[in-house]
């Protein structure tokens, strides 16, 4: 969906990167390095993005660290349609919504990070799901998202026991 209004390779991922999850931030070297790509062509997108000041930048020693700017005025229209077109919106609205007794809802791995990587790791807390609705649900939103759902359920007491291992990960809360 980007790629038929953003013709930059280059500028698409930076804005999954920094949009996907907004507290995720970022130096030109390893965004390279991430993205398999030349630091030249970071570079120039990068400043493009920081001098329409859609892009922070702050200095951490001899680097620039860059993440989404929050304050810009199109920061939640950017955002909405990142998630719209990695679907994870859709993620939200057909599963999350729709299974009973949900606690807390949250992406983990690539997409916590910002990397459309086609496969989003959803974590569901909570107690009595709807597993064969929310199986349902999965399948048919995979299918229009042309992304795969992985799902781990947890229930409350499961959670509560393995937190701390998931707070020192990034996640994308969707819902608490």
């Amino acid at each position: 969906m980007l790629k038929s209004i953003i013709t930059s390779e280059t500028r698409i991922k930076l804005l999954l990167k920094f949009f996907l999850n907004p507290k995720t931030s970022g130096y030109l070297r390893q965004l390279a390095k991430e993205f398999n790509e030349s630091t030249n062509s970071i570079r120039v997108e990068l400043n493009k993005l920081s001098e329409a000041r859609i892009l922070s930048a702050r200095r951490e020693g001899r680097q620039k660290l860059f993440r989404a700017n929050t304050d810009h005025p199109l920061f939640e229209d950017i955002r909405s349609i990142v998630l719209k077109s990695t679907g994870i919106n859709l993620v939200v609205s057909n599963i999350i919504d729709n299974i009973g007794n949900l606690n807390m809802a949250f992406v983990r791995g690539d997409y916590a990070v910002g990397i459309d990587s086609g496969l989003i790791d959803l974590v569901l807390v909570g107690e009595s799901l709807n597993k064969p609705e929310i199986e349902r649900v999965r399948l048919k939103t995979e299918a229009l998202i042309k992304r795969k759902i992985s799902i781990l359920f947890l229930s409350d007491t499961e959670y509560k026991s393995l937190e701390n291992n998931f707070n020192h990960l990034p996640k994308l809360m969707l819902f608490q």
